[in-house]
């Protein structure tokens, strides 16, 4: 089979962006669903994230896109802020090689005033959350009436979510004309019902769920009822992984673990529905960016992340159903890289882990934790960074090349200690190497006369502050 994107129907332009971004081969996500999609079928497919479905539903999307026509045309719905943001960054990229298409991203958190604003001035795409393209609608802020294309991403989350109300109403405002697609990790009734009401004779694409055995090493470990704050702490100071994600079946114990180990000296912090989006965001900053190096979550809240080279997930609680298991485990070993996952299994576990084993179809890799052995007299690291919150961002006209240029002149960095800079629309994150932020700071302060508070970048005053985990 050819697996070349020029194999397919597409325009030259189209082909030309696709190879500059380095698309030359598609994945199997994509060689099975894109024939159909520039077909105009609609589309049931279960894939994971990092499969590549974002540029399958976004190649066919833009294929039939009209740059010329201000209207609505696509919309997307995603679960989470972070995946929305995620989808609409992504799908910017391949629509250059479509012309000038304008995307705007419709979710939760944020105030409404802009989004209205960029509506009024049209829109070719949409990419959204349930919640607030329903708001939208109910404000007669969005025309969702000549969307030729509607895509429901990680649909099974987003009735997880308690959503389906939501989406049911967003597609009764879209026209019955119309493409959809439907990606799903999992299969579960309520996604069966959503398809069989929102889609027509759809084509069905199961891409191989589980993760590649030669690149993530799975282990085992059989813990009592008790003990598992001082498990989690022992696998870590075992492994010393740069990153980790760590996942909980609850809240309450995302935030008990998170709690545990930094009472132990790990930089961990905990990431749960209920947060409010400010801390979320934020939480989520840190981590990327090297200042958090243990994130302790929910399934819900860490489904759309996207965190590269993270060394090591840890499994707090079995999840009770495999396939998330299997998501939860492939959030390691990407491209290409090695990964490990390690598993903690209670005596009321062991059924689970059952599941996960016949699921896996190969025996489960059992190892004592007494036999570890760990330096536990040597200090827990700190985090390599430390992130710089100033209180100015996009409303105050800052962009990435103003801050690197007032930390590598005026404070005397070096680019290579200047980590991720992340701008929002009032405050910008910056990560600085441990070892040298202190002093960095004291310089952007230096004779500043509002105060030790205040840094100066482009000649202007800003109020600084570290965010310490």
């Amino acid at each position: 089979m050819n697996t070349s994107f020029s194999a397919l129907p597409l325009a030259p332009r189209m082909l030309a962006n696709l190879s500059q971004l380095g698309y030359q081969n598609m994945t199997p996500i994509q060689a099975a669903s894109l024939p159909a999609l520039l077909q105009g079928r609609d589309l049931i497919a279960q894939a994971k994230t990092g499969s590549g479905k974002t540029a399958a539903f976004g190649i066919g999307l833009l294929h039939k896109l009209n740059p010329t026509f201000f209207a609505v045309q696509g919309l997307v719905l995603c679960p989470t802020r972070e995946l929305a943001d995620q989808v609409a960054n992504e799908l910017r990229r391949i629509a250059r090689g479509v012309g000038n298409v304008k995307i705007v991203t419709l979710t939760g958190g944020v105030a409404m005033r802009p989004q209205v604003a960029s509506l009024e001035f049209g829109a070719h795409i949409v990419v959204g959350t349930p919640g607030r393209v329903r708001d939208h609608l109910s404000r007669r802020t969005l025309d969702l009436s000549r969307v030729h294309t509607l895509v429901l991403d990680e649909a099974d989350r987003m009735t997880d979510m308690g959503f389906y109300d939501e989406i049911e109403g967003i597609v009764r405002a879209c026209p019955a004309r119309r493409q959809t697609l439907l990606f799903s990790a999992t299969y579960p009734d309520d996604i069966q019902r959503a398809a069989a009401a929102f889609l027509r004779d759809p084509l069905e694409v199961a891409v191989e769920a589980q993760h590649d055995a030669t690149r993530i090493v799975q282990q085992f470990y059989e813990i009592g009822f008790d003990g598992r704050e001082a498990a989690v702490a022992q696998l870590l100071r075992q492994v010393r992984p740069a990153s980790a994600l760590a996942f909980c079946n609850t809240k309450a114990r995302c935030r008990e673990i998170a709690d545990a180990l930094r009472a132990q000296g790990f930089p961990a912090l905990a990431l749960y529905g209920e947060l409010e989006q400010r801390e979320r965001d934020e939480i989520l900053v840190l981590f990327a960016n090297r200042s958090c190096s243990v994130l302790v979550a929910t399934d819900v809240a860490a489904r759309g992340l996207d965190i590269a080279n993270l060394d090591a997930v840890i499994n707090v609680d079995l999840s009770k159903d495999p396939e998330v298991h299997v998501h939860r485990v492939g959030r390691t070993g990407r491209a290409g890289a090695t990964g490990l996952a390690l598993s903690l299994c209670a005596p009321n576990e062991k059924k689970w882990a059952g599941l996960i084993e016949e699921y896996q179809g190969a025996p489960l890799q059992w190892l004592p934790l007494n036999e570890l052995d760990p330096d536990a007299a040597a200090p827990v690291a700190p985090a390599p960074m430390v992130t710089l919150c100033i209180a100015g961002g996009k409303k105050a006209k800052l962009r990435p090349g103003d801050l690197l240029g007032a930390l590598t002149g005026d404070a005397g960095l070096a680019k290579e200690q200047v980590g991720k800079i992340h701008i929002t629309e009032f405050t910008s994150y910056v990560a600085l190497e441990r070892g040298v932020a202190q002093l960095a700071f004291e310089r952007l302060n230096a004779g500043n006369p509002l105060g030790p508070d205040f840094g100066s970048i482009k000649g202007r005053s800003f109020k600084m502050r570290f965010i310490e985990v």
